[in-house]
């Protein structure tokens, strides 16, 4: 049944998604901070609103899709925010929000009689694009059901736990996997590349044998080989997941020895690729000026400087012979010459 729907956050992720909404007939009342991101959402009929409060106050549901959880936070809680709103009786989270961050943001909505629905979505630009997504839903399973043609719209969906914080925790596993799939890819093929491979042929033969990963698989065909780096998602998001997953686990006292590692190899990249950048530039950009991967010296030879070192995630396969001495989980300091993993 077609329903008037707020929608907040009409990013690269929100666009899309919203846009479906519209197809399937719902009608909505829309907001961000940049207006010209709403244009073509008041060209097909949806109505503008000047602040998340104003969502609020014209619909009983507003759906965000936002970058952080500060900006989660702000958008629910603040002053002009949808706590605000006069009508509104379901929040929507489709953001990857954090666990705590979001039971929270629901702890405080629901003093105000306003329930919430955590559910984080996975499959980037591409399968909100395609309606491919899945969607982690966790709340009451009334509430779920009530709403499950909704988040149909998105992509497959799955139930996961009445409790607020669930279905960002299931997030957070799906993207730690993900992130470390694209950073150890990147150094296999790295080193592979360095000892005289095709990276192409590399790929295919990873994707025929027990190798293939979803950054194998997808990622390198579509955004590294072809060096267009254009994948969809950024690198920031992509650091702020995994410190998210980290920071989880060490409430949880559940210890991730290679998570630690994958934390810190994303840091670096983020820092160096910037935040901005598309995730895939992990993989390096062989050929171009700014090449992280050509940073890397041959046989893993690096020179000490009294800044971190600018080898990259994608080139540490090459390091086995640096003079820094090596474990199986980090590249240790050595002096003043810090390794990636001397961040965080």
């Amino acid at each position: 049944m077609a329903e008037h729907l707020g929608f907040i956050g009409v990013g690269r992720m929100g666009a899309p998604m919203a846009g479906h909404l519209i197809d399937a007939g719902h009608r909505l009342t829309v907001f961000d901070i940049d207006k010209a991101a709403l244009a073509p959402f008041i060209a097909r009929g949806a109505a503008a609103a000047t602040s998340p409060r104003e969502v609020a106050s014209t619909v009983e549901t507003v759906i965000v899709s936002l970058p952080t959880p500060d900006v989660v936070r702000d958008v629910a809680l603040g002053a002009e925010g949808i706590v605000a709103g006069r009508r509104v009786k379901t929040f929507i989270d489709l953001s990857t929000t954090g666990p705590r961050m979001i039971a929270a943001v629901a702890a405080e909505l629901a003093g105000r009689d306003i329930a919430t629905i955590d559910s984080p979505v996975s499959g980037g630009v591409g399968g909100a694009r395609k309606q491919t997504l899945a969607v982690m839903a966790a709340c009451s399973r009334p509430l779920f059901e009530t709403f499950e043609p909704v988040l149909k719209v998105f992509g497959r969906v799955f139930y996961i736990g009445e409790r607020p914080g669930m279905g960002q925790t299931m997030k957070l596993a799906n993207n730690l996997l993900s992130a470390t799939a694209m950073a150890i890819s990147a150094e296999a093929i790295v080193m592979g590349v360095k000892a005289g491979l095709d990276p192409r042929v590399m790929v295919d033969v990873i994707n025929s044998g027990s190798g293939r990963n979803t950054a194998t698989l997808e990622k390198f065909p579509r955004a590294v080989l072809p060096r267009s780096f254009d994948y969809g998602f950024a690198t920031g998001l992509m650091y702020k997941d995994v410190k998210l997953c980290l920071e989880e686990a060490e409430a949880l006292g559940v210890p991730m020895w290679l998570g630690s590692a994958v934390r810190q190899l994303w840091q670096f990249a983020n820092a160096e690729l910037g935040p901005h950048s598309d995730f895939t530039a992990i993989g390096g950009r062989r050929g171009e000026g700014q090449s992280l991967s050509k940073r890397a010296r041959p046989h893993g030879e690096r020179r000490c400087r009294r800044r971190a070192t600018r080898s990259t995630p994608s080139a540490m396969a090459a390091t086995t012979g640096a003079r820094a001495r090596t474990s199986s989980a980090a590249i240790r300091t050595t002096g003043r010459c810090r390794s990636i993993t001397s961040y965080g």
